[in-house]
């Protein structure tokens, strides 16, 4: 049965179950999978040849603001800007700036007058509630019973009425960002109180073209068809929207230095100046409001019609069964399996670019690349790989947690692991500081910080091997090691406290070389402490591994979680200090009863390099700690203070935590059995 089960497991056609998996969640579309696509269009979309547009964005900046003065600018001032731009030439000038309250400075009756001798096309904005009375859309439209499949807003923000009614257009801005935030489509219409209102983009075209109405017509899918009379028909999705061309290129100016002729350019103005507008997520990077409209009236005046084909989503998934299946007949032979997976993956790249380039369809190759990789890998890991890597993978497990000799040890003499044993040991809990700055600067790649993870844990594994000590356990970027066990050690906790402080020099040696790379650099924390322990393979029937429990176990990862509160970096139990002697720099940092111990333990610090004014300064520190259990908080702040910039400035963070801690014993009422002990109530 067993074998049985294992030819089954080994067989490259339960890659299918893989492909099924594939399939199924192309099929559910998470927001993962489309966030992909979304990324692998963009790539299609930016990387098409740029066309230059008669099409002008003039930016009111900083500079501009120096000019006309503080925002908003006087209506009276907009009216002269309109002028100036048909002096210089302009076809049409549309303004991106919403006016829905009344002129500070009483110039809206000046701008009326020159939107009414000039045609301008003003922006409203949708909102959650409507504000002014919005001018009535010049539409038609079939199928009004369908409006509720296109874009909803509750509410429009329009501007006053004296300017609504006076301007050539009026058209909505607005964005439908996708499900990662990014703007790739934009509706050309949307629905506020049952009447269709035009995107800006939309009026401009209507405007410019000379029509009074745009035309569309609506099914109980959404949008079926939409066009301008004089311009032509415009293709959309069902809710109404475009895929935004962004090779469409156009001009951009500061008000304050324009051209001496536009040429009868679309001009579009628009604030820029910090503080006022905020820029629009796109596939190229944040973009100004009025830069997305120039993209978007460009797309739609040089007739770009970028589609995804409603067919799309089925031949993709057919296409990943195909190639899955495909690929699965070919697995027999190496080779040629392999070379179906090269041209498969190359002939979808090579389609879908192709469809996008002659045709404007967007297709994905990201969900059939994924499908065959992953097919690939199950069928050949399976065939080729798996039972090997499990078997190494036992065997330098247990050579990756101890030194050779170790290893040849319990080879050896395999009952040192099978029969538990009851023996003094030193044990060392390490824990990485600064992962999270780590962790942030890569981002995504998640294989290069892997790759730095498993250089931090090999320079923190060596000196353990080296002193002969046992890796007990790895967890996340943390480590567990004991002296003693199960090679004899009768000096463990000088070994303990060496080795240590070996570990803090091979993470600094570490953290130079990954700082030279540019990345943030890292510190260890480290706790030691000595005591009895139950050490052997432990576990469960069908997992297990060689293991140390105990109370001193305990204790010394209480004292490792307590190094950056203290300030330090290497943590000692009292008994581990006590076998040591003064064969090291101890320095005693606190009384401290962990959570859930009632009795204090004397815990130290250990510094090496060490000086000859360390031994002075050391004479301070520890007058400090009598002070401070006399309950004479004062002295021991002023000592405290004294030995902040002391040891090369080492523990200058233990000695603010400590004054800090005086400071509130001055506050507290102390009884009088108080011992000076410390009572943790946190691990």
């Amino acid at each position: 049965m067993k074998n049985q089960l294992k030819k089954i497991l080994t067989n490259p056609w339960t890659a299918l179950l893989t492909l099924a998996l594939i399939v199924s969640i192309r099929i559910a579309d998470p927001v993962f999978v489309e966030s992909i696509r979304l990324r692998y269009f963009d790539t299609l979309i930016t990387a098409k040849a740029a066309t230059v547009n008669n099409i002008v964005t003039v930016n009111i900046d900083e500079t501009a603001l120096d000019k006309y003065g503080q925002w908003p600018l006087p209506r009276a001032e907009y009216a002269k800007i309109i002028k100036d731009l048909y002096d210089r030439g302009a076809g049409i000038v549309v303004v991106n700036v919403l006016m829905a309250e009344p002129d500070r400075t009483s110039g809206d009756s000046v701008l009326a007058q020159s939107l009414r001798q000039y045609p301008v096309v003003l922006a409203s904005v949708p909102s959650t509630k409507t504000k002014n009375t919005p001018r009535n859309p010049g539409s038609a439209v079939m199928g009004p019973e369908w409006q509720d499949q296109i874009v909803q807003y509750p509410g429009l923000v329009a501007n006053i009425s004296q300017l609504e009614n006076a301007a050539a257009g009026i058209g909505i801005v607005s964005t439908l960002p996708e499900v990662d935030g990014v703007n790739r489509r934009v509706p050309l219409i949307v629905s506020v109180d049952e009447k269709l209102y035009p995107a800006l983009s939309l009026e401009v075209l209507r405007v410019a073209a000379g029509d009074s109405t745009f035309q569309v017509k609506l099914n109980e899918y959404g949008v079926e068809k939409m066009r301008i009379p004089k311009f032509g028909p415009i293709t959309t999705d069902s809710l109404g929207r475009i895929w935004v061309d962004w090779s469409q290129q156009s001009h951009s100016f500061s008000l304050t230095q324009l051209p001496k002729d536009l040429m009868g350019a679309v001009v579009i103005l628009g604030p820029t100046a910090a503080g006022i507008s905020n820029p629009v997520p796109t596939s190229i990077g944040a973009v100004w409001p009025h830069d997305v409209q120039a993209a978007v009236i460009g797309t739609m005046m040089n007739g770009v019609v970028i589609q995804r084909p409603d067919y799309a989503d089925g031949a993709e998934i057919i296409a990943i069964l195909a190639a899955g299946i495909f690929l699965l007949f070919l697995t027999r032979w190496v080779y040629a399996g392999l070379a179906s997976v090269v041209i498969i993956c190359v002939g979808v790249v090579f389609g879908s670019h192709y469809a996008f380039s002659n045709f404007l369809f967007l297709f994905d190759a990201t969900a059939i690349l994924s499908g065959t990789i992953l097919v690939a890998l199950h069928a050949y890991g399976v065939k080729f790989v798996n039972e090997f890597l499990q078997k190494q993978a036992i065997k330098k497990q247990f050579e990756g947690y101890a030194s050779p000799t170790v290893v040849k040890l319990l080879q050896e003499n395999p009952d040192i692991i099978k029969n538990g044993t009851k023996r003094e040991v030193s044990i060392v809990f390490s824990d990485l500081r600064g992962f999270t700055p780590l962790g942030e600067s890569f981002g995504d790649d998640v294989k290069g910080l892997t790759a730095v993870m498993n250089g931090y844990m090999d320079a923190i594994t060596q000196p353990v091997l080296d002193a002969d000590g046992m890796i007990i356990k790895y967890i996340g970027d943390a480590s567990m090691h004991i002296h003693n066990a199960p090679v004899d050690d009768p000096h463990h906790a000088k070994t303990a406290v060496a080795t240590g402080l070996k570990m803090l020099k091979a993470v600094k040696e570490f953290s130079i070389k990954l700082e030279a790379t540019g990345r943030p650099g890292v510190k260890m924390g480290a706790g030691i402490n000595t005591g009895l322990g139950y050490i052997g393979e432990m576990g469960s029937t069908r997992r297990h591994s060689y293991d140390v429990l105990g109370d001193a176990v305990s204790t010394a990862a209480r004292i490792e979680s307590k190094c950056k509160e203290y300030g330090c970096v290497l943590l000692v139990g009292g008994a581990t200090v006590e076998q040591c002697g003064d064969d090291f720099f101890f320095l005693k940092v606190d009384d401290l009863a962990v959570k859930g111990k009632t009795v204090g333990v004397a815990i130290y610090t250990v510094l090496d390099d060490v000086t000859a004014e360390y031994h002075v300064s050391k004479k301070i520190h520890n007058a400090m700690h009598g002070a401070y259990r006399s309950q004479n908080f004062s002295t021991a702040i002023s000592m405290c203070k004294q030995l902040r910039d002391q040891f090369d400035g080492r523990l200058t963070g233990y000695y603010d935590m400590w004054i800090e801690r005086c400071e509130f014993q001055l506050t507290q009422k102390l009884p009088e059995d108080w011992n000076g002990v410390f009572i943790a109530t946190s691990k």
